[in-house]
């Protein structure tokens, strides 16, 4: 970390232009970038006094003057504790395969969204791995009939069969539930069991847009509406005409678009930016969220009148955490799909895995459970996954209900009786810590009585390049 509380970032990428629009980016989030164009002027940075203080690497797949895993591999030897991301055009699962095998503690796509960059040096900077790959597992199929959804949980099954009841009507259905929980599968789902099934679902992340932009993404604009539209834009709501639009993260939709939206809910009309006169659209809207909409009502963040036009049919999809049972099936559904993916293969589970992950609270829910089975299933050697595929987990689980394993998830002797060096029991304590209170830094170094930047610095001392 530099002197002035900055987190430095090392970005290894051969083209000005995008290097000066990545540091900006990561400038918001209270990242300095220094820069290498290629192999040889990133190895030698990290000799320098900057390179020394580096809090992550990120690299362009294609900056590498060799391979661009084989430059991961090279840093990884020599920084074993730093998180490298690698930044690429495409999503494919051989690169991501082979970055991981590499080293790489995450993979970004291009266009690289800021939210997402943000949370990626976030996790890195927090030695945290819960959105690892996240773009790559995103893409495993996520389009599944009601029957196909994997859960046994009274709770969940109950959500289910409110959302498959409500796919033959037309109103509008809110989702709500966790982050991880898997929204978008029920309501891909709900649109597959529709009679709109051949028509469009198109998905929209409102969170992910910026709040200046979310009228023009949704509702388009005329040529000429605004400084620099320099042509017509249909937009989302029109690309799903006939079908399905699915507003993720509705909670984060700015005032002035709710307005929109709760019109065409209403009437069927939209107003695209610049046009004379409203368009009639025929889509069926289903919306999700992370929190109780309820709530933002009350604090004037959300619309009543519009709350009350989306939950025409409201499903709450309970935390993984509720439906510990569940996991075991899950794991092995999900390892099926994984081992479909380019550079895979097919693995099985062991009991005592299945054990150590029934006893995790997964705050990301399934979508933490994916990710985690999906590096483990990267680097495994053998032909089933076993708790030593999930020493991260191991080292950090909790018993449903916040009961603790192996005093507290810190293990202060080996077999034999004797103790364990104490710099692997503060490494345990601080990978206890991160999971204890969701990677929140600052409330990690407050608890352990410890200051930010100390924390920081003693996660590089350690090793600690991953904490769920």
């Amino acid at each position: 970390m530099t002197r002035n509380g900055q987190r430095l970032l090392l970005l290894i990428d051969d083209e000005p232009a995008q290097r000066r629009l990545v540091a900006a980016l990561a400038a918001r989030g209270g990242w300095r970038s220094i820069f290498a164009s290629g192999t040889e002027q990133a190895i030698a940075t990290l000799g320098t006094q900057d390179g020394m203080q580096l809090d992550a690497i990120l690299i362009d797949h294609w900056a590498a003057d060799a391979d661009a895993t084989s430059l991961i591999a090279e840093l990884r030897v020599r920084r074993p504790a730093l998180p490298i991301l690698m930044l690429t055009a495409n999503g494919s699962a051989d690169q991501a395969v082979a970055a991981m095998r590499s080293g790489a503690s995450d993979f970004l796509v291009k266009p690289l969204a800021p939210e997402r960059l943000l949370a990626a040096l976030e996790a890195a900077a927090a030695g945290s791995n819960t959105g690892e790959l996240r773009p790559l597992t995103e893409k495993i199929p996520a389009l599944l009939a009601f029957d196909e959804i994997v859960g046994s949980a009274p709770e969940f099954r109950t959500a289910l069969a409110i959302a498959a009841k409500a796919a033959r009507a037309r109103v509008p259905v809110l989702l709500e539930g966790e982050s991880g929980v898997g929204k978008e599968v029920v309501a891909r789902a709900i649109h597959a069991a529709s009679p709109r099934a051949r028509r469009p679902i198109v998905s929209v992340n409102c969170g992910a847009i910026p709040a200046n932009l979310v009228d023009s993404e949704l509702f388009g604009h005329e040529k000429g509406a605004f400084t620099g539209a320099f042509e017509r834009k249909i937009g989302r709501v029109r690309e799903a005409e006939g079908g399905t639009l699915f507003l993720d993260e509705i909670g984060e939709m700015p005032l002035d678009a709710q307005v929109k939206l709760l019109r065409l809910l209403q009437t069927g009309d939209m107003h695209p930016l610049g046009a004379r006169h409203p368009q009639q659209v025929d889509v069926r809207v289903i919306a999700a969220s992370n929190r109780r909409l309820s709530e933002d009502v009350e604090a004037a963040r959300f619309r009543e009148d519009l709350l009350y036009r989306l939950a025409g049919v409201q499903v709450t999809i309970p935390p993984l955490r509720e439906r510990i049972g569940d996991i075991p099936a899950l794991s092995r559904h999900l390892l099926a799909r994984i081992a479909r993916q380019p550079g895979l293969r097919p693995l099985g589970i062991t009991d005592d895995a299945l054990d150590l992950l029934a006893g995790y609270e997964w705050p990301g829910n399934v979508r933490q459970l994916q990710n985690a089975l999906f590096r483990a299933a990267v680097l495994c050697e053998g032909d089933a996954l076993t708790r030593c595929d999930f020493p991260q987990i191991a080292a950090m689980g909790h018993r449903r209900g916040g009961g603790p394993v192996e005093g507290g998830g810190v293990t202060l002797f080996y077999p034999d009786g004797n103790m364990r060096p104490l710099e692997d029991i503060e490494a345990d304590v601080i990978r206890l810590a991160i999971g204890h209170y969701r990677g929140r830094m600052t409330e990690v170094a407050r608890r352990l009585g410890i200051g930010r930047s100390t924390l920081y610095r003693k996660l590089g001392e350690l090793g600690i390049d991953s904490a769920a």
